[in-house]
């Protein structure tokens, strides 16, 4: 089928290939970089701002209108390297294809992050030129190292009032540990940015007005002072990379010169063993530095066959490692990374190849259902327009239609190669609210736009309560739940009523008991009997849960242990204080009895649920909130202020720093306190503080607010 086709059917060679993410905290120019991306390749001709809601990659109405990425847009482009001076495309040499996907700064959506950072080969992380790391920066650099994804950083806004290039390559280097290489400084910032110094060819390159977008730039010598600059921070370079790299270490001991190509060389090996990170400086929105970290990104990030195999197991895993290389006549292996509801074409499935290639009308098996279905069509995604092609090669990211049965991380392959690759994980909802349809007629709709959506977004999960029979929708925060309905109305014209957001509280125990049930129900005919013996003992925050069996004398018979274990797993979804979720204990199963006759695997399983209820309340049952780690920047008048009113929220001050006159505060704080804090943050302010926040931990709800719950509740 389609894993033998012919190489040298492709429109790109592999090596030619790079599949790249664009990633950063909110509001760090992710975007605005995206959109310059595509007009210095060609691929637009007009740039679209994100405050104009033209933004290529912001296509849904709720981006345009909030000026925020929600979902992550996947667009494609092609380069070409500068090889003449003053030149940005040159008409010689071999084009470059770039996959670039641009993903949400906000931690509502940080799904659509790691998803995207699973199935790319590199990224170029953001950083502002004023701000420097920033929390969420701190948890998409985070997220690529979980993937071991070799990136490159781009500090831009350096045309901003305050910008500084070396204290945020600085931060970078203290808060990430990361080991960064600086290859191109910002000559100048603020009003007075011009250009970049390349610290490699030991050049200046100067760019005229903003009339010209950016497009016309002179390569020219350094003046003195740059010249320095440039000899330091080359110095600095090889320093580092001799350090990384044995062939540089080679050439510096014996002294032999060290050119441009050995450095380019050098620090292209450390950046793809995720040794070390190149650092480019410049603006996107005043169109400075993007074309030269174009290049920088065909320089330094690794094309497919540059990075390690793809690893999976078998579909059976016997721990059996599987391997599928980046290659076209291998056998055909890919990730199913994201599903999306398109209003034209129905539902895509965007994939990742990793090894052979498709074409439209295969047959293509997935390892997790183990059945087959067949490709009714094959899409290049550019944002949300959309072109067909007739095949899909190893390192392609593309979409497919017609595929009905499969969920975010399937792994897709041939019949012939049984592969499972590891799905990308997400976070468990910190908030949840119940929704209703307003009319009885838009019933069923609602139920279709909640099943479409819960399928394309992980991160969603769509539950009902069974003592009130609501909808229930759980999720990463406000702004995700707002958006959320925002597009059930926009997409599926249902409208819907609301209640408040709720606090996705879990339970756990602080001690250990036991719990044992003895279920004996005769009416006549055949009864029901089983005795279960259970321990409940905690462990600690973030372990979750654990099951062991420790019958061994026959006392249940082996056909009631899967029972005893069901009850005991159905059990830990409604705790003993306010029914919610039960998290991080270990659960023995000890012993009991059982009857000839009466008993059965129903009886089994609800007596472990009743032992396991007694265990839970003799274990000091408690209430577990989600905790916020959250990050204020005021200006140092306002800081007391600011502390003051995190204090009365139940928050606790981590770290509290200043410069250029502005205070960075860093405290974690309850997600039950949170509620409204923007407004009376930008009060206590006068409008000039910002924050963030990202969920961290559960920790316990202290006793005189669990006792208040606990009244209410009754």
């Amino acid at each position: 089928m389609s894993s033998g086709r012919n190489a040298s059917d492709r429109e790109f060679r592999l090596e030619n290939l790079r599949n790249i993410g664009i990633a950063a905290h909110i509001d760090a120019g992710k975007t605005t970089l995206t959109e310059r991306l595509l007009f210095y390749t060609g691929a637009i001709y007009k740039i679209g701002e994100v405050h104009d809601g033209q933004a290529t990659t912001d296509w849904m109405e709720q981006e345009r209108a909030r000026g925020i990425t929600i979902t992550s847009a996947a667009v494609t482009c092609e380069w070409v390297q500068s090889e003449e001076p003053g030149v940005y495309k040159s008409a010689t040499g071999e084009k470059m294809r770039i996959n670039v996907i641009d993903t949400p700064g906000h931690v509502d959506f940080t799904a659509e992050v790691e998803r995207s950072l699973r199935v790319l080969d590199g990224a170029v992380m953001v950083f502002c030129g004023v701000a420097g790391v920033q929390p969420q920066s701190e948890a998409v650099w985070r997220q690529a190292d979980k993937y071991h994804v070799p990136r490159i950083v781009f500090v831009n806004k350096m045309d901003r009032t305050g910008a500084d290039y070396d204290a945020v390559v600085g931060d970078i280097r203290a808060k990430l540990g990361a080991n960064v290489l600086p290859v191109f400084l910002p000559i100048g910032s603020g009003d007075n940015l011009s250009g970049q110094i390349d610290v490699i060819n030991l050049k200046a390159v100067v760019y005229s007005d903003d009339s010209a977008l950016g497009s016309v730039y002179d390569v020219t010598e350094l003046t003195d002072d740059q010249l320095e600059l440039a000899l330091k921070a080359r110095a600095g370079l090889i320093e580092s990379l001799v350090d990384l790299d044995d062939e540089l270490a080679a050439l510096y001991l014996a002294e032999a010169d060290i050119l441009p190509s050995h450095l380019k060389a050098a620090i292209r090996r450390a950046t793809i063993a995720n040794s070390a990170v190149p650092v480019v400086g410049g603006s996107a929105f005043k169109n400075k530095g993007v074309q030269y970290l174009l290049d920088s990104i065909i320089d330094y990030l690794p094309s497919p066959v540059d990075i390690p195999p793809a690893q999976g197991t078998r579909r059976e895993d016997d721990g059996t490692v599987v391997e599928a290389a980046a290659d076209d006549r291998e056998g055909f292996c890919a990730l199913a990374f994201k599903l999306w509801s398109d209003k034209y074409v129905g539902k895509l499935v965007f994939i990742r190849v990793y090894s052979g290639s498709i074409s439209k009308g295969d047959k293509i098996f997935n390892s997790r259902t183990n059945r087959a279905e067949r490709i009714g069509r094959l899409i290049r995604i550019q944002s949300d327009d959309h072109s067909d092609i007739e095949v899909c090669h190893a390192g392609d990211i593309a979409a497919i239609v017609g595929m009905k049965f499969v969920r975010t991380g399937d792994t897709l392959h041939a019949e012939d190669f049984d592969i499972m690759l590891e799905p990308p994980g997400f976070p468990e909802p910190v908030i949840s609210m119940a929704i209703e349809p307003r009319s009885t007629a838009d019933s069923d709709k609602l139920g279709e736009a909640l099943k479409r959506l819960s399928e394309e977004d992980p991160t969603l999960v769509v539950s009902t309560n069974e003592d009130t029979g609501q909808t229930l929708l759980a999720g990463m925060g406000e702004l995700h739940l707002e958006i959320i309905q925002s597009r059930i109305l926009s997409e599926y014209g249902v409208k819907i009523s609301a209640g408040k957001p709720q606090i996705a509280y879990r339970e756990s125990i602080n001690g250990t008991a036991t719990g044992e049930h003895k279920l004996i129900k005769q009416t006549g005919g055949k009864g029901q009997y089983a005795h279960v013996i259970v321990r409940v003992s905690p462990k600690r925050r973030g372990e979750g849960f654990s099951f062991v069996n420790c019958v061994t004398s026959g006392e249940i018979p082996k056909e009631f242990h899967g029972a005893c274990e069901k009850g005991i797993r159905d059990s830990l979804t409604n705790g003993v204080l306010l029914s919610y979720p039960v998290v991080d204990l270990e659960v023995e199963l000890l012993g009991g009895s059982s009857h000839d006759v009466d008993s059965n695997e129903q009886a089994f399983t609800i007596a472990s649920i009743l032992a396991m209820r007694e265990a839970m309340q003799a274990a000091a049952p408690l209430l577990l909130e989600p905790m916020m780690k959250v990050a204020v920047d005021v200006p140092d008048e306002a800081q007391g202020d600011i502390i003051g009113d995190l204090n009365r929220r139940r928050g606790q001050i981590v770290e509290v720093d200043s410069s250029n006159g502005l205070s960075h505060i860093h405290a974690e704080v309850p997600l039950a306190e949170m509620f409204g804090y923007a407004t009376d943050m930008r009060s206590l302010s006068k409008g000039r503080a910002t924050f963030s926040m990202e969920p961290h931990s559960f920790e316990e709800v202290p006793s005189g607010i669990l006792n208040r719950m606990l009244s209410q509740y009754i």
